[in-house]
């Protein structure tokens, strides 16, 4: 039986690479096959490129040169790693996957929305997650929070507020768009924030993650 793929998004600060450990822990609770990826990396090509594209602030790369370099790691990501583990029953929990991609490139980059859906369909081979749970925080209060972890911003996060702003007004329409993301409020603490993304999960797949008692959870 093919797993679930489901994948936490949002702009930078809403605390998704919490979330997803947080929904690691869970899946281990319930005994349910599972694997963590991110995006871009989860392989040694996916690494190398996320190095090249986040830690490297210094270089000039064009918006299309970016757009290709995330869709070399993902193509990567998807043949060696996410296909494979979803055919044997493995539950994979993506931090990032396509929908970044649209946020962040086509609408904050501005490359044509129809060029780069159609290049993630080659990228991916038409793979697409069976949930995406985007996590919506405030510009201003996802800032504060990015700012109060101490880490240096990579080479997008320093992009300016007019690029933040087209990012998260993109995610926003995509979600009004595609029927397979779901909008969770990242307000409130980690613990508040999983409790909502948990119970978002056993309400769209009910016979693999069993709803646990209100006094219990």
């Amino acid at each position: 039986m093919a797993g679930h793929f489901i994948v936490l998004e949002g702009i930078d600060g809403v605390g998704k690479t919490t979330q997803v450990a947080l929904l690691a822990e869970w899946l281990g609770s319930l005994a349910v096959p599972h694997l963590m990826v991110r995006e871009p990396g989860g392989t040694p090509v996916g690494e190398a490129i996320r190095e090249l594209v986040l830690g490297r602030p210094e270089l000039d790369v064009s918006p299309r040169s970016e757009l290709l370099l995330l869709l070399a790691a993902r193509a990567a990501l998807v043949r060696d790693v996410v296909r494979p583990a979803l055919a044997v029953g493995t539950c994979v929990v993506g931090d990032r996957f396509a929908l970044s991609t649209l946020a962040y490139q086509a609408y904050g980059r501005g490359i044509d929305v129809d060029q780069v859906r159609s290049a993630l369909d080659a990228a991916t081979d038409g793979l697409q997650p069976d949930l995406y749970v985007l996590l919506d925080l405030p510009l201003v209060e996802a800032l504060e929070r990015r700012s109060a972890g101490g880490a240096a911003p990579d080479r997008i996060e320093r992009e300016g507020e007019a690029f933040r702003v087209a990012v998260r007004d993109g995610y926003l329409a995509l979600a009004e768009s595609e029927p397979r993301v779901e909008v969770v409020s990242a307000a409130g603490s980690p613990a508040e924030v999983h409790r909502r993304v948990r119970g978002l999960i056993e309400a769209r797949f009910p016979q693999t993650f069993v709803r646990l008692p209100a006094d219990v959870r």
